[in-house]
């Protein structure tokens, strides 16, 4: 019997996609790549609108399981193939439940003024638009306290969970990589030493 490989749709420009691909890497878990043409608008074609409704990327195809939203699908692959790679969701009921508030952190509190800086400095350039200042220094401010928290909490903690990689650390990897280069704003994490020290280690995997 041939287990039929994960489909992942998605685009490798894609913050969320990229997110899947660590995780699918962190798992050791075999799939297939099919790269969907933002630029022409194939994730607004009726194809892909079947499969996400939403039209973005990425969607992930597992034997008759269609899914969608990076965060629910990393969290799926993690449980589905905890017995292989990297375990990202902890052992106890504990440490599970860390993994879940420092991802819940990562939504709520780091992507969305990360993801505002990134739209700010560099997509809406691209898009023939003008940087506005005033958002990106309101949204550095934020990240910064975020940032501060991340500090203090990895001053005594190796990961942010616990002493394990996660998928908390995990979900931050392609966000904190375009600040770091893209946006030049890789201040932010090197000026904090215990920041960057994770930064470091969890980059480098």
């Amino acid at each position: 019997l041939v287990m039929a490989v994960i489909k992942l749709h998605g685009h490798p420009i894609s913050t969320a996609t990229a997110m899947v691909l660590c995780c699918l890497n962190e798992k050791e878990v075999e799939y297939d790549f099919a790269l969907v043409e933002l630029s022409a608008g194939a994730h607004k074609q009726p194809q892909y609108l079947a499969l996400n409704p939403f039209g973005v990327v990425p969607t992930i195809q597992d034997g008759d399981l269609t899914l969608f939203e990076s965060r629910a699908i990393v969290k799926y692959l993690a449980k589905k193939y905890k017995g292989q790679g990297a375990d990202l969701l902890g052992n106890s009921l504990a440490e599970q439940a860390l993994v879940e508030q420092w991802c819940e952190v990562e939504g709520h509190s780091f992507f969305p003024p990360a993801s505002t800086i990134l739209f700010q400095t560099v997509l809406r350039p691209l898009r023939g638009g003008t940087t506005d200042e005033a958002v990106v220094e309101i949204n550095i401010g934020k990240l910064n306290k975020v940032l501060d928290i991340y500090e203090e909490r990895l001053s005594k903690s190796k990961y942010l969970a616990g002493d394990f990689f996660s998928l908390a650390d995990l979900q931050h990897l392609p966000w904190t990589q375009y600040l770091v280069t893209a946006c030049k704003k890789g201040d932010l994490i090197s000026s904090r030493k215990h920041v960057n020290a994770w930064w470091e280690d969890i980059s480098s995997r």
